[in-house]
């Protein structure tokens, strides 16, 4: 890109060339503040935003060895390390220009100069100094967005002895690069253990990327994860930077591995253990440096199969293995957990605080909570947005009336029938009651497999979610 109206700084003790500089580069729409003491740099960049700096190198009275020269483009690069600055003098040779390159200037000009070399070498020295400065603000840029993925919403919260052995755990893998292996039910929390991981980690300044691989088609999964070159497929229209690709530097968060098929397990296996990626249509190979955090809601029994998850992959994602426990196994935390979304959410919707009675506490712990913390938070949502009054009362959590009841609605005549040619048939037109049977015959079908229900459905697995904690399945 050619830059005009680009501003420079030009430094040099000699009055004659400061003179043919300014004369020069004014035709080309190139401004230039000329200076003739080094000693003002240092003001001048504060004060100025410059494109680029041309530097003489000897100013002392007889002076030809450079030193100066050296001394000052260190400092101009301490002050503004984007800034492209090239070295002049009329005692150079190619020592000189090498060891200027390494020192950190972009170019290297003798003097007396080619006006055309000249003018190119400015121009090449504003573009780098644009680029320089656009890769900061991009990568301070990722650094904030990093940050605001890390906002409210995703605390972590639990002092019961079953967290206290896994954020133990956390505490001491969390500084490596180990890969880890998060197991739990569904609503345990584990993409929360997983940027925790990330937050205290050596890559924490680095991005985040998560990945639902339930939610990936199979036609889609190398698409997504490794990217694509521009007509590899149909609708491949544009280059595809892969998720790994876009996790490189940082950590990797793979939700649902246990879905993936083993075609695609091998697939992901070669990748992680040659550390590059190919996108899909595509034959240069792209180095990754990614932090692998893997989860899953699979029993340990059925992962550790080999007709289900391949053995290889299984050791080289679970160097350091976490079990999250349930809820109910942690019933001493739900205070907390509570009094943390009340607020939460009385902060996203601007409602009073409330308080919540003791007989509601009560229920809330002795409830089993087969939704885990995320039916925990759905209830506290809608408690806080429907409840009414300074106090939330038990009713407002629509819990079952025992405690510790068992979520399911009390037993009923079956309302879906299979007919002899495999037709469903109602035994009611109440919508809500039919919408809880398909959904629970969904689940059933798929043994729990929340991706392959929902998929089924035609919904998203959040949408699945709400209406499994609707019908209290």
């Amino acid at each position: 890109m050619t830059q005009k109206n680009g501003r420079i700084l030009m430094v040099d003790d000699d009055q004659d060339i400061l003179v043919a500089a300014r004369l020069l580069l004014k035709r080309e729409g190139i401004l230039v503040h000329t200076e003739s003491q080094p000693d003002r740099i240092p003001l001048l960049l504060k004060e100025e935003a410059f494109d680029a700096v041309l530097l003489d190198m000897n100013f002392a009275i007889g002076a030809n060895t450079g030193r100066e020269g050296f001394q000052w483009l260190k400092r101009v690069l301490e002050i503004d390390p984007t800034l492209s600055v090239i070295l002049m003098t009329a005692y150079g040779d190619v020592g000189t220009a090498v060891e200027a390159m390494k020192q950190g200037a972009c170019d290297f000009v003798l003097k007396p100069w080619s006006n055309e070399r000249l003018v190119a070498t400015l121009m090449s020295a504003m573009t780098l100094t644009a680029s320089r400065r656009e890769a900061a603000q991009l990568g301070a840029r990722n650094k904030e967005l990093a940050a605001a993925l890390d906002q409210p919403g995703q605390a972590l919260i639990g002092s019961s002895p079953a967290m206290t052995r896994v954020l133990t755990l956390v505490d001491r893998a969390a500084p490596t690069d180990a890969n880890v292996l998060i197991l739990g039910e569904n609503g345990t929390g584990k993409e929360v253990i997983a940027r925790e991981i990330h937050r205290r980690s050596r890559r924490a300044s680095q991005v985040f990327v998560a990945v639902d691989l339930g939610a990936i088609s199979e036609n889609l999964f190398e698409s997504e994860l490794f990217g694509h070159k521009k007509g590899a497929f149909t609708d491949a229209k544009d280059d595809r930077v892969g998720r790994l690709v876009a996790a490189n530097g940082g950590t990797l968060f793979l939700d649902e591995i246990g879905n993936l098929p083993l075609y695609q397990q091998s697939k992901l296996l070669s990748v992680l253990e040659q550390r590059v990626v190919i996108p899909v249509g595509g034959n240069r190979p792209i180095p990754i440096d990614v932090r692998l955090i893997s989860a899953t809601n699979m029993p340990v029994e059925q992962l550790e199969s080999p007709d289900t998850f391949r053995q290889d992959l299984l050791y080289r994602i679970n160097t350091v293995e976490l079990r999250l426990p349930p809820l109910r196994d942690r019933a001493d935390d739900i205070p907390a957990l509570v009094a943390h979304f009340m607020g939460l959410y009385a902060r996203k919707y601007a409602i009073p605080p409330r308080r919540l009675s003791d007989d509601a506490l009560a229920r809330l712990k002795a409830y089993h909570w087969p939704g885990n913390v995320r039916a925990l938070r759905h209830a506290v949502e809608r408690a806080m947005i429907l409840g009414a009054g300074d106090v939330l009362e038990a009713e407002d959590f629509s819990l079952p009336s025992a405690p510790g009841g068992a979520p399911r609605p009390a037993a009923a005549p079956p309302l879906l029938a299979t007919g002899a040619d495999g037709d469903f048939t109602l035994g009611t037109l109440d919508l809500e009651t039919v919408e809880a049977q398909v959904i629970r015959r969904a689940l059933e079908k798929h043994q729990g497999n929340i991706s392959h229900a929902a998929n089924e459905l035609g919904i998203t697995r959040t949408s699945l979610y709400r209406r499994m904690e609707k019908h209290g399945l």
